[in-house]
């Protein structure tokens, strides 16, 4: 006869959620400076400066740059605030 063995116990109260990581993208363009940009990213996504300035550069020369990294529903406020001040930015599912 085989012997019972005990099985774990779990914290059934505990629920576990996985949700798909988001990207915030800042796309550039001919028509906004480098200090606006890094202006924005700074008050908008609470860059250093040196971090701003490094994303502009990168939005500059690669055409877009994954400034942020997070929830939906934490990047669609700083995504609405950064595309109401002329800069054009997106939301987007990383891959996994």
């Amino acid at each position: 006869m085989p012997r019972e063995q005990a099985l774990p116990e779990f914290d059934t109260e505990t629920l576990v959620t996985t949700s798909q990581p988001f990207q915030l993208i800042v796309w550039n363009d001919e028509v906004n400076t480098f200090e606006w940009v890094i202006e924005t990213l700074e008050e908008v996504c609470g860059h250093t400066h040196e971090q701003a300035e490094q994303c502009a550069y990168i939005i500059h020369f690669k055409g877009k740059y994954a400034v942020k990294q997070g929830e939906y529903e934490d990047l669609k406020p700083k995504c609405d605030a950064i595309t109401e001040r002329g800069i054009g930015a997106t939301i987007e599912a990383m891959a996994e």
